[in-house]
């Protein structure tokens, strides 16, 4: 594929991103009227740093900013673990309407979409490595105890699985390690897909 179709995609991409985290902004200062505490309530979930995630890299590609395919990678599994973990787990949860669905139809499902559509159509394959999955997995590492201590702190988790204080620890243990599992196990399939995709003529 063509570089200004790989960048024309990626700008269209991190557009959509934006726009959700936009629209998701504007519907929870409506509730907080406050900015400090609507970033402070947005930045506690994965969805939204994994969307952060997506238009800041694909919109340094849209610019022609050299990204390496490590971290183009990196942002694809995290949003797709995003729609994954929505589809199997969040929907239906919560009744939305107005901005709030949406934001929730932007963030949760048309970006997860999007992102591997254009990474088939235009990423340049075969420059994942079989130590990336782990690189990966830092992420949601890392993501984990900042969710715990921010959901401690406020008496409210960002997601039902991880709420330590109705499932207890052991139960959220064994949940991020079953996720974590499959995270993983879905960045070797990446790095295999990947692999296939450059050996074809």
């Amino acid at each position: 594929m063509s570089r200004i179709g790989e960048r024309a995609g990626a700008g269209i991409v991190a557009l959509v991103a934006i726009a959700g985290l936009a629209v998701q902004f504007d519907a929870t200062l409506a509730q907080t009227w406050s900015v400090g505490e609507t970033l402070w309530t947005l930045i506690r979930f994965f969805t939204v740093l994994a969307n952060i995630l997506v238009a800041g890299t694909l919109a340094a590609v849209a610019i022609s900013v050299r990204v390496s395919p490590r971290l183009v990678g990196g942002m694809l599994l995290a949003i797709l673990l995003v729609g994954i973990v929505y589809g199997l787990l969040l929907r239906g949860l919560l009744s939305l309407s107005g901005g709030a669905l949406l934001a929730d139809t932007l963030l949760h499902k048309v970006t997860p979409l999007i992102t591997p559509l254009w990474w088939i159509a235009f990423a340049r394959k075969g420059r994942l490595g079989w130590r990336d999955p782990w690189v990966w997995a830092i992420f949601p590492a890392l993501y984990l105890p900042y969710a715990l201590l921010h959901g401690m702190m406020e008496g409210s988790y960002a997601y039902p699985f991880i709420n330590v204080a109705k499932l207890g620890i052991g139960q959220v243990a064994l949940n991020a390690t079953l996720m974590a599992a499959g995270f993983v196990a879905a960045g070797y399939a990446l790095v295999w897909i990947d692999r296939r995709f450059s050996a074809r003529p």
